[in-house]
This record gives C-alpha cells, sequence and structure tokens, in this order.
C-alpha cells in the first residue's frame, strides 16, 4: 500500500516537469529541472523495489517470458548507464563488452534487463576509477549435454567486504552510503523464478580476471544464469 500510494504523484511530477522542459530554454532552470526528474526517477525506482520485494516474499512475481537477445539487450542497459538514463553515471569507469557468439535466452525482458541494470550500477557504484567488463558465453552443465548461458560482470572496485559476503544477497544489505541494499535481494528473487542461479567473489589471489585493458583486476566479480529453454 505504501508503494503504490508513493507511486501515485510520482507520475505527474515526472509527466508535468517533461512539459516544463519545452518551455525553459534558461540553462539554470533547465539543470534544476534535471535535479527534479532525476530525484523523482529515484523515489520511482524505490516503489518499484518495494513492490518487487514484496511480490517476491510473497511468490506473487509473475514473469512474461519470450526469445531474448542477451548481448542486445546488455547493450542496452550499458547504453542507458552511459547516457545517464538508468541512474547517475560515473564518467571514470569505462565498460568493455565484446561478446563472442550471439546468445538467445526465454526469459522475462524487463526483468532481464533489471538485474542486468542493477549488477552494472552496483559495479559502477562500487568503482571509483576502472573498469567494468562483461562477458557472455554458453557453458556444458556437468554431467548433462545441455547448455546454459552465463552473465558474468567484473569490476576493479572495492570488492566486497567480508562482513557482507554471507548476506550480500539479503535484504537491506549494503556498505555504500547511499542505495537501499535491496537491489541484490531482488536480482536474486528474479533468477531464481526463472530456474537459474546468482552468485558472485572477489577478484583476490591467482584467480584474478583478466580485464578489457589487459591488467589483473581487483574488485569482485558478479555471474548469472539466464535460462536459455522455455522449461
Amino acid at each position: 500500500m505504501a508503494a503504490h500510494e508513493l507511486r501515485t504523484p510520482i507520475q505527474p511530477i515526472l509527466g508535468l516537469a517533461d512539459v516544463l522542459r519545452d518551455h525553459i530554454s534558461d540553462s539554470h532552470q533547465s539543470k534544476l529541472l534535471d535535479i527534479i526528474m532525476r530525484n523523482a526517477r529515484r523515489l520511482q525506482r524505490l516503489s518499484g523495489d518495494i513492490l518487487d520485494v514484496s511480490k517476491i516474499e510473497s511468490s506473487l512475481l509473475k514473469l512474461s517470458k519470450s526469445p531474448i537477445d542477451l548481448n542486445e539487450k546488455i547493450r542496452t542497459v550499458i547504453n542507458d548507464i552511459q547516457n545517464g538514463y538508468d541512474t547517475e553515471s560515473n564518467k571514470n569507469v569505462k565498460f568493455f563488452f565484446q561478446p563472442k557468439e550471439s546468445i538467445t535466452v526465454y526469459a522475462d525482458r524487463d526483468r532481464i534487463y533489471q538485474v542486468v541494470s542493477n549488477l552494472l550500477n552496483n559495479a559502477v557504484k562500487f568503482t571509483k576509477n576502472g573498469t567494468v567488463t562483461i562477458n557472455t558465453s554458453l557453458n556444458h552443465i556437468t554431467n548433462n549435454h545441455n547448455k546454459e548461458a552465463i552473465v558474468i560482470i567484473t569490476d576493479t572496485g572495492s570488492g566486497i567486504a567480508p562482513e557482507i559476503m554471507p548476506k550480500l544477497f539479503s535484504k537491506f544489505v549494503t556498505s555504500s552510503q547511499t542505495g537501499t541494499g535491496l537491489g541484490l535481494f531482488i536480482s536474486k528473487g528474479i533468477i531464481e523464478a526463472h530456474g537459474g542461479r546468482i552468485w558472485a567473489e572477489n577478484n583476490d589471489g591467482a584467480d584474478r580476471i583478466v580485464n578489457g585493458d589487459g591488467n589483473a583486476s581487483k574488485g569482485a566479480t558478479f555471474f548469472f544464469t539466464p535460462p536459455i529453454d522455455k522449461d
């Protein structure tokens, strides 16, 4: 109920602010309007997150599955982040994404966008200066002739704190000064509702992953497996 009540005033704020944009030529006023719209979108995302948590906990999360070009969906999220549509972009973070093969998954396109967006925004948030590398591939499932798609997102940020790691995908768990700590919980709920898996690890020791500029990366790596079959 609280989430729905939050949504009611947000939509006219965004709609009327967009109308005002067409009537403003002063650059200072335009910047003020951008602040209003950016923060209204933050409230909109928060209300959406609260509703998603309620659906996940009540096992009421509904999926509308269809074939999706996984790589194209990831490119869309990267483009939205870089252009500041999805969140406040960090110009000091570079994205590297060069898929080697076309991958089609059978999933809810909006929910997969949401998961990729949550993970990439997290990577950007904890990487002050550095890179975020995204890899996709089709892997053979152990002791099985079937394949699974896997998405790997590696950043060169601060990594996951030891006290956070055991409860990383729980509600309200975050080491950031901003955010609610709901994004990873929601992402886990979405992927598991699809029948997939999601997990994370720090890039420590000899197993550090090489990023797009050819250097070994610190930071953290997140993995998830969207389904490639209808079942």
